[in-house]
């Protein structure tokens, strides 16, 4: 396999979460990635390891009341930046629609020989 670039592997990434792909990210996440998630404040979750990390994003990838938009990107040699809103349904659903809430935010990623090996979520206050 041809070692993808850091530009590839952030837009495989994204596409995993825009299409609702889960599957699209096991090929992008490398064995000793380090992830820390937006939550909980003040530092967030912190997941060490492939599974662990391939774990949660594919959960969030898959969950049906989340939506994630990139609207940019920065790609710098082996590290990207992600900004992104994302939209989720939250509370308890009442005659079939939760209360819909959106947070902007920033993944910091690190890429190597083709995979992800860090990732860093922040987030503003939804």
């Amino acid at each position: 396999m041809t070692e993808l670039d850091t530009a590839e592997v952030i837009r495989r990434f994204n596409r995993a979460f825009t299409g609702r792909d889960p599957g699209a990210l096991a090929g992008l996440v490398a064995e000793d990635c380090v992830m820390v998630a937006v939550q909980p404040a003040p530092e967030g979750a912190r997941y060490e390891g492939r599974e662990a990390c391939l774990d949660f994003w594919q959960n969030l990838a898959a969950d049906p009341g989340t939506r994630f938009e990139p609207y940019d990107v920065f790609v710098a040699g082996d590290r990207a930046v992600i900004q992104w809103r994302a939209t989720f349904t939250d509370g308890e659903a009442v005659f079939g629609a939760g209360q819909e809430n959106a947070v902007l935010g920033v993944n910091v990623m690190r890429i190597h020989q083709g995979r992800i090996t860090e990732a860093l979520g922040y987030a503003k206050t939804p």
